[in-house]
């Protein structure tokens, strides 16, 4: 555990720890009484109240969208059912500019609707919750959905043979044991919405502002550094108890829950009601999931011949030093070096976790969730401050990229990979030491050749999240360096139609890179016992 525990404590910790030294204790004394101020700013809490009340907008928005599609995927078997659950999952793992982008060119000016029928949403609330819902809708189907299919069917129907209604078997049996998970992906939701920045960025305009997005502003454009430091704590806060809420939900499905082999338990459609469900999922996907991007990768072959393509590969010598294509090879360069640092420290604190128990283990895993809630523009930021001196002077270094990028990754990592490793009998490593293996032997020999395609799993999305990290890589990546995210971010802030028809463009083949990641992913589907739900990273009772 010492590994992971050093990489946090100076990549993530020290940094946040930085940025808020530097916001409160500026000439050296602690200004604790800037909190208070901060708060009672009238601007301040319209951010707080916005923030909470569209995070909660957009996760009941999304069960109400997303529950009918979990049972869909859960209990009904029919053609294309693995490549559909791949693609209502490709919005999750695009990074939330590529989002942005998608829904400016379906809302936006110049988009579709506007086109169809003058009508524009970009800077409403409206475009950023249906956002929300597109990117989150495959974290409900998948935690919920991964629970449902293992939930015994043989227990609803024994209480219809007692002479329950559908709706009372429903009611008494399904619905309780569902509620753990269904409050899970609740509460994952919320996380999400709540720190959002991406989506926030590109559609709320100067209107909407979360406190991702403020603390932003505070920090690149007003350069106040202790507001920035305040809202920074409100949000670790926040995120904090969220986190607590989450685990006590998961250590509840875990005492509680026996499953069955999720493949015993899907059925083709029957009866009306069921194939109009199917029909209305199977519509909802399309509108949904595959309209928005369906128009992004329309927009970016708007110009003949392929011309924002073409555009990409000349610098203009202003927001770019190189050619806007360039980002393409700096984002897989970086994201196969922020892979490889979090499978290393993500497997050594999935091991460390899985053998380990009590109130200290429970903390780190606690721990590790924390990068995908705290601010990631504090992350980055902090970077620059607290990484500019020996013996770690990292400022020029290209590797600060990479290392933001881990830090993201590193979740998902432990997350995969953690079920596989509880699931292996500890008998097995304790005969191998017996028969004199070394550690590393054991690890070799007994471990790995079981986590293997868990591993294989961990590092496809690994490569998905930092290929797509936006808030820390924003301040970190440098102008004859830029990434993916940040290119397509930098486009959208200058104004014309190449500029736009660009955006749409990288934007395009960023969605291209991170959809065949997630192919890649399905062809290595674990059996359902052990596996991540299809895809999006949970434990054995649907945890992501």
């Amino acid at each position: 555990m010492a590994g992971p525990v050093a990489f946090f404590a100076v990549f993530f910790a020290w940094p946040v720890a930085a940025i808020v030294a530097r916001g409160l204790k500026p000439d050296g004394a602690w200004r604790l009484g800037r909190i208070a101020d901060v708060v009672a700013r009238s601007d301040i809490r319209h951010v707080l109240w916005f923030t909470t009340w569209q995070a909660l907008a957009s996760t009941a928005l999304t069960l109400l969208v997303a529950l009918p599609g979990a049972y869909v995927f859960a209990r009904l078997d029919f053609p294309g059912k693995r490549v559909l659950r791949a693609v209502v999952t490709v919005p999750f793992v695009l990074p939330t500019v590529v989002v942005g982008t998608a829904f400016l060119a379906l809302v936006g000016r110049g988009g579709l609707l506007d086109d169809l029928w003058g009508v524009r949403l970009d800077t409403t609330v409206w475009a950023i919750l249906l956002a929300h819902v597109f990117f989150n809708y495959a974290v409900v189907v998948r935690t919920v959905g991964g629970l449902w299919s293992g939930l015994d069917p043989r227990q609803e129907e024994a209480a219809r043979m007692l002479g329950a209604s559908p709706l009372t078997a429903w009611r008494t049996v399904t619905r309780p044991a569902l509620a753990p998970a269904v409050a899970a992906a609740a509460l994952m939701v919320f996380l999400f919405t709540f720190t959002s920045f991406g989506v926030v960025q590109i559609l709320g305009g100067p209107t909407f502002a979360t406190l991702e997005v403020e603390i932003y502003r505070e920090t690149s454009q007003i350069f106040d550094l202790s507001t920035a430091a305040v809202l920074t704590l409100v949000q670790f806060a926040a995120v904090g108890v969220i986190l607590a809420v989450h685990a006590w939900t998961v250590r509840r499905r875990e005492s509680t829950l026996r499953l069955v082999d999720a493949s015993l338990t899907a059925r083709r459609p029957r009866g009306a009601g069921q194939w109009a469900l199917l029909g209305g999922v199977l519509a909802t996907v399309a509108v949904l999931v595959l309209l928005p991007l369906g128009v992004l990768v329309q927009r970016s072959l708007a110009a003949p011949g392929l011309g924002y393509y073409r555009a990409l590969t000349r610098a203009d010598g202003g927001t770019f030093l190189v050619a806007p294509i360039a980002a393409v090879g700096n984002s897989l360069r970086y994201a196969v070096v922020a892979t490889a640092i979090a499978v290393l420290i993500g497997s050594l604190a999935a091991a460390a976790l899985a053998r380990g128990a009590g109130r200290i283990v429970r903390g780190f895993d606690a721990l590790l969730m924390l990068p995908l809630g705290v601010s990631a523009v504090t992350v980055g930021f902090g970077f620059l401050i607290a990484l500019d001196k020996p013996p770690l002077d990292l400022r020029q270094s290209w590797i600060l990229v990479p290392l933001a990028q881990a830090l993201v990754g590193v979740p998902f990592v432990v997350r995969t990979m953690l079920p596989v490793l509880r699931a292996v009998d500890g008998r097995l490593r304790e005969a191998a030491a017996v028969l004199g293996a070394s550690p590393w032997r054991v690890w070799r020999e007994v471990d790995l050749p079981l986590v293997r395609r868990a591993l294989l799993i961990a590092a496809g999305f690994a490569f998905a999240v930092s290929l797509g990290e936006f808030g820390a890589t924003v301040f970190i990546a440098r102008p004859d360096n830029p990434t993916l995210p940040v290119a397509v971010a930098r486009l959208l802030g200058r104004p014309g139609d190449l500029n736009y028809g660009q955006a749409m463009a990288l934007s395009t083949i960023l969605m291209v890179v991170c959809a065949v990641s997630l192919l890649v992913l399905e062809r290595l589907h674990l059996p359902s016992r052990t596996e991540a739900t299809g895809g999006i990273p949970v434990d054995r009772t649907g945890e992501f």
